[in-house]
Formats: C-alpha cells, sequence, structure tokens
C-alpha cells in the first residue's frame, strides 16, 4: 500500500526506513528514503508508524526485564 503518493513511498519502505533511524521525527524517515515531504498528507501515517515502532519496542524491553 502506498504511504506517500508524492514520493511513491509503500508502506514496506517507510518500515524499513523507521526501523533504520533512531528518531520520532518523519524528516529522518524521509531522509532514510532519499526524499522529503511534498503535500503532507502522508506526515500523520508517519507519525503514527514511529509512534507504533517506539511501543514496540518499549513493549520488547519491558518483556527481557
Amino acid at each position: 500500500m502506498y504511504i506517500c503518493i508524492c514520493n511513491a513511498l509503500t508502506d514496506k519502505k517507510v518500515e524499513q526506513a523507521v526501523e533504520a533511524v533512531n528518531s520520532q521525527r518523519p524528516r529522518d524517515v524521509y531522509a532514510a528514503c532519499d526524499c522529503r515531504a511534498q503535500c503532507g498528507r502522508c506526515v500523520k501515517t508517519i507519525l503514527q508508524m514511529l509512534r507504533d515502532h517506539t511501543l514496540q519496542i518499549e513493549g520488547k524491553l519491558q518483556g527481557a526485564d
């Protein structure tokens, strides 16, 4: 599924970028994908993906305790 039509970013590509960057900023995800926000409609979705990834990591860390 496409997350960003302007940059032709799929959910898989964004997920890979989210995992690769250690950030909560969408601009870092765009940079990892060699692009930047155009119209901005995808920013909300990318922010949610970043939050979900952080929660997933925190859950794994808490489970390790």
